[in-house]
């Protein structure tokens, strides 16, 4: 299963009166392992930056004023996200912002059927209690020491975090190298079964098998794994 754990930085807070995304930041999920893969650009939103919006991420219109504009990286970000669930605090946000550079493209909006939303999870799991991105941290025991200012790729990295404590527990992996997280979350490292299963194959169907191998030549690699079978036979 392929999450994208995704944040965005705006200009404001309504894309309807012309604020606009500066920042987005995705972090993928396999398995609900973090594998390395991210995504993260600033944007050039042709427009000023208002002291609210600076004062929460930093980013300056100076700053930002050489960065690429949405339609640019649109085509890369569309195929990182891909088909994968999209993991978002206060998804309606992000998403409103999201669905309105799209929508100044011509492309159709993301569906909210592919978005989990973090905030309203945290509020089932902790109603009446606080559930901002930073208090949740705190009653996770999550170090967001790096948070001086908000950031679209720090914050899903925390949110990463986050989610998989909403789900019940931060995986052990989350400690290991990218390399380790990506082998894990596509399954290498399984144990043995304590007990094997019975095998489904009959008699008649390993004789034939044997029969087969029997007609190739040289040392087929098969024969390290029907010597215990020929024998038998």
């Amino acid at each position: 299963m392929r999450e994208i754990v995704l944040d965005t930085e705006t200009t404001g807070l309504d894309p309807l009166t012309g604020d606009r995304v500066v920042e987005i930041g995705c972090v993928e999920l396999l398995n609900r392992i973090p594998t390395g893969a991210t995504f993260h650009v600033y944007l050039n939103p042709e427009r000023d930056m208002p002291e609210e919006a600076f004062r929460v991420h930093g980013l300056s219109s100076d700053f930002l004023s050489d960065k690429p504009r949405f339609a640019e990286i649109a085509k890369d970000f569309l195929e990182f996200v891909a088909d994968g669930a999209l993991v978002i605090h206060n998804a309606a946000f992000d998403m409103a912002f999201l669905d309105a550079e799209l929508k100044r493209l011509g492309q159709p909006p993301i569906g909210r059927e592919r978005v989990v939303d973090t905030l309203l999870l945290a509020r089932r799991k902790n109603p009446g209690g606080a559930n901002s991105l930073d208090a949740l941290c705190q009653r996770y025991g999550i170090d967001n020491s790096r948070r001086t200012k908000h950031g679209a790729l720090l914050d899903s990295e925390i949110l990463a975090e986050v989610y998989l404590e909403l789900l019940g527990g931060r995986q052990a992996s989350l400690g290991l190298s990218h390399l380790a997280g990506r082998a894990l979350a596509r399954g290498a490292g399984v144990g043995k079964r304590p007990t094997p299963l019975e095998p489904r194959l009959t008699e008649a169907d390993v004789a034939a098998h044997l029969a087969f191998v029997a007609t190739l030549g040289g040392e087929p690699i098969w024969r390290e794994y029907t010597a215990a079978a020929e024998a038998a036979a």
